[in-house]
């Protein structure tokens, strides 16, 4: 009886994956300077790409903390005139406009009046300085959320009692006297009448001269500033909420009470800082998307740099190839090989791209006390994003390295 025996053909195995990025490691290895200039334009596109990320939550960051210092529950009113027949009187605002607001406003924690005023007084030396004089209430000190480096800020006795006292701007007394403190006890004249200066103060933040208060300011108590008034006016008007919640709402009333209370052709300024906030949140977007822009152009090219070197690469090693298929590697295989080499380059580049955009902020920390945030997500699309271009501009070559004809490939010399 014949036994039938069943012939099973010899079947190559399939290489495995950790094979494959074995064999582009060792190629990697044998090549180091040509894929280390061609990884290079991946690390500056990729630093650049978390760069950005950080710049641009730097500047929201720095923006927001702006904001919140001058005070996000804030808003003021200023008069900006109108169209009124010839003749006809100007129409400020008055202290009983405040009041009117206060009481039909609720929310309202803190207002204060703001007169300009100006003078000249002695700085010493025989010269004299301009200074610009504000009439402010004792609330000012809150709502405008200024510091006091020495000295006080005058109170409601003073304001009631019509006491003769002053703060000036701590550049002011710097100036003047040499120190914020020995300024504190001096006795400045205005119009001939004699101010004890009882302190010295600043903005909290910087605003450069952008709000009503410059280096050389003099603060005085309101019901002192009417001495030098015809007409007891306001040239501006603070007022504070007490949840930065209700600002949107109450810009809308104050300016309806303010309105309402004046002739129809009066224009009244009222605003708050919600939308400085909003512009200053768009500017920041703005030049984010710029230079996410050029970090993207970067990354292409390095992606481009990446496509032309495996290109070269295959041209460089068809008998390479030729020799692999004829020991039966597929063309799946070959064309896995190629593209993990793109893929390792990227990676490589990325990887230390992603060290060197996180170490700038985080140095930043060793030499200032402003702290940079740094994003963990944008080390992950970091490393996604060089993945990617390893993936698009490696397939192409490894495309054209799998096609290749293996008896041509054997005959290339």
């Amino acid at each position: 009886m014949n036994t039938a025996t069943a012939t099973i053909p010899n079947r190559r195995p399939q290489l495995a994956l950790g094979e494959i990025f074995s064999f582009a490691y060792e190629t990697f290895c044998s090549n180091k300077v040509r894929f280390a200039l061609t990884a290079l334009g991946m690390v500056i596109g990729t630093a650049s790409l978390i760069l950005v990320v950080t710049i641009g939550m730097t500047g929201r960051q720095y923006a927001l903390n702006q904001i919140q210092a001058i005070g996000t529950n804030e808003i003021w009113v200023e008069y900006q005139g109108g169209v009124h027949i010839s003749g006809s009187t100007p129409d400020p605002l008055t202290t009983e406009d405040l009041a009117a607001v206060q009481q039909e406003v609720s929310g309202i924690a803190a207002s204060s009046p703001v007169v300009r005023l100006s003078d000249r007084i002695p700085a010493g030396n025989g010269k004299e300085k301009d200074v610009t004089v504000l009439g402010v209430a004792p609330e000012y000190l809150h709502v405008r959320n200024l510091v006091i480096p020495s000295g006080r800020f005058f109170d409601n006795d003073d304001s009631l009692a019509h006491n003769k006292v002053t703060l000036i701007t701590e550049k002011m007394a710097i100036q003047i006297y040499g120190s914020a403190a020995g300024a504190v006890g001096q006795v400045i004249k205005l119009t001939g009448l004699p101010f004890t200066v009882i302190g010295t103060f600043k903005e909290r933040v910087e605003t450069f001269g952008q709000t009503e208060i410059e280096d050389n300011t003099m603060l005085i108590p309101y019901s002192v500033s009417r001495y030098f008034m015809e007409t007891p006016s306001v040239s501006l008007a603070y007022f504070s909420m007490a949840d930065s919640s209700m600002v949107i709402a109450a810009t809308a009333q104050i300016k309806r009470v303010i309105q309402s209370r004046h002739r129809a052709e009066s224009v009244y300024n009222v605003q708050n800082l919600a939308a400085v906030l909003a512009m200053m949140d768009r500017i920041a977007t703005a030049m984010t998307i710029v230079l996410l822009a050029v970090s993207l152009v970067v990354l292409v090219v390095s992606g481009i740099g990446i496509m032309n070197i495996m290109l070269a690469t295959v041209s460089a090693r068809i008998r390479e190839i030729g020799i692999r298929k004829a020991m039966g590697a597929t063309n799946r295989e070959i064309r896995f090989q190629f593209l993990s080499e793109a893929i390792l380059i990227s990676l490589i580049g990325g990887v230390i791209g992603i060290v060197v955009g996180l170490a700038v902020p985080f140095s930043v920390r060793f030499f200032t006390e402003y702290r940079i945030p740094i994003s963990g997500l944008s080390a992950i699309i970091a490393i996604v994003v060089s993945s990617l271009v390893g993936i698009l501009f490696g397939t192409l070559p490894a495309i054209r390295a799998s096609q290749l004809d293996p008896v041509e490939s054997l005959r290339y010399e």
